[in-house]
């Protein structure tokens, strides 16, 4: 089993919570990660059709049977269990007593939040980072575009199931389960169709009036699906950061998907090649380096403090991180030569701001310390270095 970097804090959280919530993409090892960390308990799925029955039609007698907590895998399913969960939480005062997961944020997140708010840690768990498959780097490394056309998802790491193969039903299921769970969507052909138009926008500011007019559907429901794939983790949002030194900003978010392999899928890449080749290499690369940030965040249980930059006039920093005291931009580009026109917005964005640190991701080997405080370093430096 390859060791996920979220397993030391699950445990903390554990022994101060009486429960925790694991949630995150469906496949993403949650289950397996649980039933290795709390092997002491009994394991239920609540994707059985025998198991929820059971918890639905008698939730007294279902969680009797287990006086000392449980693993409650997709805990979503069973919205019914929670009120009784709250009263065995608040008659004992163990630590850890049951373990939840789910593959659907927004329901646990509403099932937890009316019935369980303040005994519940959680905890997203997303597909392998960087640094969880190739801890050892002595074993080698792949070139990028090899690691961003399979992507991050277990089973096409420890079942080997090619990528092509592999996502094609991994979309579907998703669509056909957890999409429905949240929202009786009657057309699931226009709702594919339109993570499809996603995954060409990936690393845009999200204009849903746009997206509208080419789905055909209202912008209300642009904007009702844009939340069933983030509450799902398909996307993510990243927020335009909000000091403006002055000037005019972009307020819109841009538009990420967590796993670039599942980009590749959607716009019909399935070879290196291809991808090599094609348009929206840089936009699949600047996803590919800002959502492993982001996975160094959920892993540790912290805020996500990532955010981009843009001026009325074009000038752009493709990301910032907010640490509170101070703001470090870093500039995120596919190619393989350093050239200035990699420095002149960091620079710019020096002079408005004051910061005297910046760094530059780029797929290039030569890695550079600038006098201008401006550091250039490959992308695989995202293995051990901490941003």
């Amino acid at each position: 089993m390859i060791q996920r970097s979220a397993a030391n804090k699950i445990l903390h959280l554990a022994s101060l919570f009486k429960s925790v919530a694991v949630t995150g993409p469906r496949q993403s090892g949650k289950t397996t990660l649980v039933r290795e960390l709390f092997k002491h308990k009994p394991y239920l799925s609540l994707e059985n059709p025998d198991t929820r029955r059971f918890a639905i039609e008698d939730p007294r007698g279902f969680l009797a049977g287990y006086p000392n907590g449980a693993i409650l895998d997709e805990a979503q399913r069973t919205p019914e269990l929670f009120s009784y969960l709250q009263g065995i939480m608040d008659d004992r005062q163990d630590a850890g007593q049951f373990i939840l997961t789910g593959s659907n944020n927004f329901l646990l997140q509403q099932n937890i939040t009316q019935s369980l708010a303040g005994r519940v840690a959680y905890l997203y768990l997303l597909p392998f980072s960087l640094s969880e498959l190739y801890r050892d780097k002595s074993e080698g490394v792949p070139d990028e575009n090899s690691i961003m056309l399979n992507g991050f998802y277990p089973p096409i790491h420890d079942r080997h199931i090619p990528p092509m193969d592999w996502f094609p039903n991994y979309l579907r299921t998703y669509i056909d389960r957890d999409v429905r769970q949240i929202k009786n969507i009657t057309d699931l052909i226009v709702f594919e169709r339109f993570i499809r138009l996603l995954a060409g926008r990936t690393g845009q500011e999200l204009n849903m009036a746009a997206l509208a007019v080419e789905t055909g559907v209202d912008t209300k429901t642009v904007q009702s699906w844009i939340s069933i794939l983030e509450s799902s983790f398909i996307i993510f949002l990243l927020k335009p950061h909000f000091k403006n030194f002055n000037k005019t900003l972009v307020k819109r978010p841009k538009v990420y998907f967590y796993d670039t392999g599942l980009i590749c899928s959607l716009l019909g890449i399935n070879d290196v090649n291809q991808l090599k080749n094609h348009p929206l290499k840089g936009s699949i690369f600047e996803t590919f380096i800002i959502s492993e940030l982001v996975k160094k965040r959920t892993n540790a249980g912290e805020q996500v403090n990532l955010y981009y930059w843009r001026d009325r006039t074009g000038h752009e920093i493709d990301l910032i991180i907010d640490n509170g005291t101070s703001l470090l931009p870093i500039e995120i580009k596919a190619g393989k030569t350093v050239n200035a026109d990699y420095f002149k917005n960091i620079l710019y964005w020096f002079e408005l701001s004051g910061e005297k640190k910046g760094y530059i991701i780029y797929s290039g080997d030569e890695e550079q310390k600038r006098s201008n405080g401006i550091e250039v370093i490959n992308w695989q430096r995202l293995i051990e270095q901490n941003l």
